[in-house]
């Protein structure tokens, strides 16, 4: 466990790679992480959506834990996902990241779940892990949306719910209310959804991203050139030429994995030699063509000055 008390910047999301035969690649996973310490990455977060977190067993997800506390070895804060289909899926995974030594947790609600058991959710896992706690709030179909004001209630009273991952719908509004609403008792909002409305959300307040790892060395370039901009007079953060030229040349990479999601970030890892194979779990998605390999491919080029991690 770090010593970190504020969490802030591109808290990368290793995927969990595959052998041939669908078993995990734990050498290729080391390297995943081990690639975004490297890239300059300020926390690590596994194992979640990005990392076919719904797709892992529950001992894969535990080991998925472990090798990760393990490679970082402090460098940076770790933080454990503990989403599940159940809170008591939820607990257990809770206790088991506390045990290993994360920094901190983050889930999203089981789906399905009413305000009642979104609450009694987000109290079970903080009682279990005494770690801090960020409400992942999503959507359908990766998982509900926590509402607005429930989030505010829970920031202000339930211990150890401290952070948010907001990647709902108009995440940069939520945010912005949040903080309106929540005051100090929010002490950090991230965004997803690969950093596609980072330079947006940074505006608005927030402390960092939580994409998919596979360019880091990108978003931590993002990220530099935001944290360069400091505070206008009106106490807001600054957004430079320099951060939305390069946001502005990653948009090609960022909406091609909105389209293909885990698919394309393996792809991208496969074809920069991080990993050993591409393939996925999830049987809905389907596996890019040689048409979208040759785009791909084009994307990583047309980005190579903004990709400064070479294999070795």
């Amino acid at each position: 466990m770090t010593s970190n008390s504020q969490f802030r910047g591109v808290y990368a999301i290793p995927v969990t790679p595959f052998n041939e035969d669908l078993s995990v690649d734990w050498e290729s996973l080391r390297k995943c992480i081990a690639f975004s310490l490297e890239a300059g990455a300020h926390g690590i977060v596994v194992p979640v959506n990005a990392s076919e977190g719904p797709y892992l067993t529950d001992d894969e997800r535990k080991q998925v834990l472990k090798v990760a506390v393990e490679v970082v070895d402090g460098a940076v804060p770790v933080v454990g996902g503990v989403s599940g289909t159940s809170t008591a899926q939820s607990v257990a995974l809770t206790e088991v990241a506390a045990d290993l030594g994360v920094d901190s947790i983050m889930a999203m609600p089981p789906n399905g779940a009413t305000s009642s058991i979104m609450w009694g959710h987000y109290v079970a896992i903080a009682e279990a892990g005494q770690l801090p706690v960020w409400i992942q709030n999503n959507k359908p179909p990766a998982g509900p949306v926590v509402p607005t004001e429930m989030m505010v209630r829970m920031l202000n009273e339930v211990e150890y719910v401290d952070y948010v991952k907001e990647e709902s719908n108009l995440p940069g509004q939520v945010m912005t209310e949040l903080f309106e609403k929540a005051g100090g008792a929010v002490r950090g909002i991230m965004g997803g959804m690969g950093g596609r409305y980072l330079v947006d959300e940074y505006r608005r307040g927030s402390c960092g991203t939580m994409p998919a790892g596979h360019i880091t060395d990108a978003h931590v370039k993002l990220w530099d050139a935001l944290e360069a901009g400091g505070m206008d007079d009106d106490g807001l953060q600054v957004v430079t030429d320099e951060a939305r030229n390069i946001w502005e040349h990653m948009i090609p990479s960022l909406n091609f994995e909105f389209m293909f999601g885990a698919n394309a970030y393996k792809a991208a890892y496969w074809r920069r030699g991080i990993i050993k194979t591409p393939l996925t779990r999830n049987p809905a998605n389907k596996a890019l063509d040689k048409f979208d390999y040759e785009e791909l491919d084009r994307i990583l080029d047309r980005m190579s000055d903004l990709l400064t991690w070479k294999a070795s």
